[in-house]
């Protein structure tokens, strides 16, 4: 009687699960790959999407597309919400079960508001195609309010834009807002003048990109003053509210402000604490899974937890929860995984993240890089961030869709994904305290 083949099954089809799925190509098992989104979403570029840069389709592809060639692998549109390690099964949150040999969890991470949740609607952060679209929504639409917007102070606080962390997200957001201002949105309206928009980049820390070496950060700051963002260091936030942010330095300042973007933080995926429920394992304080060296939750060899979920520890620090990392996972992850399919019980070695160095842009033309003690700014940045985005990008229509879009947008200084999509399309409007409708003039 022929001997069944193993089954892996792998949560998630972000880089860690996608690049660990991948990598089983040729290994004599048979795989399942669940997400809850049929696409894998290249998220680095989602502030493009977020800014009009891009649209959804330029960063993303179907899952069933990416995978049609690997004939052992079959692709499930399902919402994990129970893990049962003693019967090796998983629970769907429709009632189904999956059993498995092997287990792989990449489910990634969403946004920390650091106990404030309820700041969430009024802040949205950027970890979804619907997230990006709803920031793209609010910036476009609080231009389009401020042009109808007859009151001085109200329309102040409608150009007024708030993007909290100084980390690379809010960076890029605040460098294409700038962009957005004095650039892309010149001309284009009659009422107002979108350069005279007040974007603020808010950190707590003493700099921007820490992680980066002082003179790049300091670079980065320059940079974007250049583009017309204040960088207000040394500033924690409060409170957030409809219409008004409170920031604090020495003393608390509140500000008028109908758009603020979050970047200040990550948590884990509530599959952390599946998993911390169903095995003991420990949490971080962000809820990421603290795995042994070579990715299992202690205890079970024949699970894995990689990318933002995992908490993976190496010379005494914590590999950061980036894109390239992920990607080493679940390449690791796939290698470890046809060793244990020949010999299970094979000695493996401890995952070894090889840092190939960080990058951030900024805006046209504008990016920083190091890559160990080597440190670049300005064009040839940009130029390294460029062609490492495009190489990172799944499909090849992908690559040269964002090549095209981008060498456009450089040329024209234009954002042609400039659409405001939603259930509200229309400018917001505040009650004018007056008792007779306002003319709207031409602006001189």
């Amino acid at each position: 009687m022929p001997v069944k083949p193993a089954h892996i099954v792998i949560i998630g089809g972000g880089f860690g699960g996608l690049y660990a799925a991948q990598n089983l190509k040729q290994a004599p098992a048979r795989m399942t790959l669940i997400d809850r989104r049929n696409f894998h979403l290249f998220q680095p570029l989602l502030y493009q999407v977020a800014t009009g840069g891009l649209s959804p389709a330029n960063i993303s592809a179907p899952l069933r597309a990416i995978l049609k060639k690997q004939k052992n692998t079959a692709v499930l549109l399902a919402e994990v919400q129970a893990i049962d390690p003693a019967n090796r099964q998983v629970h769907f949150s429709d009632g189904e079960s999956l059993s498995y040999d092997y287990l792989v969890v990449a489910t990634g991470a969403s946004h920390n508001y650091f106990g404030n949740a309820h700041w969430e609607p009024h802040a949205p952060g950027l970890k979804t195609i619907e997230d990006a679209t709803e920031i793209r929504r609010r910036v476009l639409l609080a231009f389009e309010s401020a042009e109808r917007e007859t009151d001085p102070e109200r329309r102040k606080a409608w150009l007024r834009f708030v993007v909290v962390g100084g980390g690379p997200t809010g960076v890029e957001l605040a460098g294409a807002l700038g962009e957005i201002a004095h650039e892309t949105l010149r001309d284009n309206f009659r009422q107002i003048d979108p350069a005279q928009a007040e974007i603020l980049l808010v950190e707590a820390g003493e700099r921007i990109l820490a992680p980066y070496a002082p003179e790049l950060s300091e670079k980065a700051r320059q940079s974007l003053e250049k583009l017309g963002v204040q960088v207000l260091l040394k500033t924690a936030v409060t409170e957030i509210q409809a219409g008004q942010i409170t920031l604090k330095q020495a003393s608390e300042t509140q500000l008028a402000t109908h758009t603020v973007l979050w970047g200040a933080g990550v948590q884990a995926s509530p599959l952390g604490q599946v998993l911390a429920q169903a095995t003991g394992v420990e949490l971080d304080r962000a809820g990421r899974v603290k795995v042994a060296p070579d990715l299992s939750v202690p205890g079970y060899p024949e699970i894995f937890v990689i990318g933002d979920l995992a908490c993976v520890m190496q010379a005494g620090k914590q590999v950061p929860g980036v894109a390239p990392a992920a990607m080493q996972e679940g390449k690791y992850v796939a290698r470890l995984l046809r060793q244990k399919l020949a010999d299970p019980q094979a000695q493996t070695t401890p995952f070894h993240y090889l840092d190939k160095g960080s990058m951030a842009t900024i805006g046209r033309s504008l990016a920083v890089v190091q890559v160990g003690n080597l440190k670049f700014s300005g064009f040839v940045a940009w130029g390294m961030w460029l062609f490492i985005h495009i190489l990172y990008l799944v499909e090849f229509t992908n690559r040269l869709l964002v090549l095209l879009q981008w060498g456009w947008n450089y040329l024209s200084r234009n954002r042609s994904a400039r659409l405001i999509t939603g259930e509200q399309t229309l400018p917001f409007q505040t009650p004018i305290v007056s008792s007779e409708a306002k003319e709207l003039s031409p602006r001189v």
